[in-house]
């Protein structure tokens, strides 16, 4: 039967979260073996949160972040290798060689909820380019620069972009977004909340996230 009331997705997330662009993909898969059952397209949010707040606006060097982080760049490769692994079966070619800077991430999530606020279907392409842009084109997405450029390339007015990430508009909200998140106990990302109601933490497998949907989807219509 086809279900007619629409799918509420919120994901906390950070762009220098490799297992948040992995659980992106899992999550599309979810969403493709339902889309036959679902007369609307589901409704993805997007929400701020910072697994390095203390990193400096400018960003740090990549090797020093390692060295602080994992006690060096060969125990980073060391936990690399898995997520490698996992980026293989879902299509993500990372390469964490190419990343110089380790970038303070207010920036790119200032970016993303103005394109959401804008369009937010369409804010999917600037989410998936700039996971993209870092972990596969090493590109530092802590500079202004590129995120306008991503902006861009998304389909979104790029000078627009250039003059929302000069202004210092957004970032009150961003901060206050992540604030809640880890008031309601968020201490890792990627976490997904389908119809505010089913929590899921972690880039669980498709299947997980599937059942999570029929959950809430479930729960939803018995309300109803």
């Amino acid at each position: 039967m086809l279900n007619t009331s629409q799918l509420s997705i919120d994901i906390v997330s950070d762009v220098v979260c490799p297992w948040c662009y992995i659980g992106k993909r899992r999550l599309e898969s979810a969403l493709a073996h339902r889309a036959s059952n679902q007369a609307r397209p589901a409704r993805v949010r997007w929400l701020a949160f910072q697994l390095n707040p203390d990193i400096p606006s400018q960003g740090a060097d990549r090797r020093g972040y390692l060295e602080r982080k994992f006690g060096g760049p060969e125990r980073a490769q060391q936990i690399y290798a898995r997520i490698k692994a996992a980026g293989v079966e879902v299509g993500i070619p990372f390469d964490f060689e190419r990343i110089a800077r380790q970038p303070n991430t207010v920036d790119a999530h200032r970016l993303i909820a103005w394109a959401q606020d804008l369009d937010l279907n369409a804010a999917d392409a600037v989410i998936e380019r700039l996971f993209r842009a870092y972990f596969v084109d090493g590109i530092d997405i802590g500079d202004t620069e590129a995120l306008a450029s991503v902006a861009g390339a998304a389909g979104f007015d790029e000078t627009a972009a250039r003059a929302w990430l000069a202004s210092d508009a957004g970032r009150v909200d961003v901060e206050a977004e992540e604030q809640r998140s880890r008031a309601l106990g968020v201490t890792g990302v990627p976490f997904f909340v389908f119809n505010r109601r089913v929590a899921v933490s972690g880039a669980q497998p498709s299947d997980v996230l599937l059942e999570a949907i029929d959950q809430a989807q479930t729960e939803l219509i018995e309300r109803a």
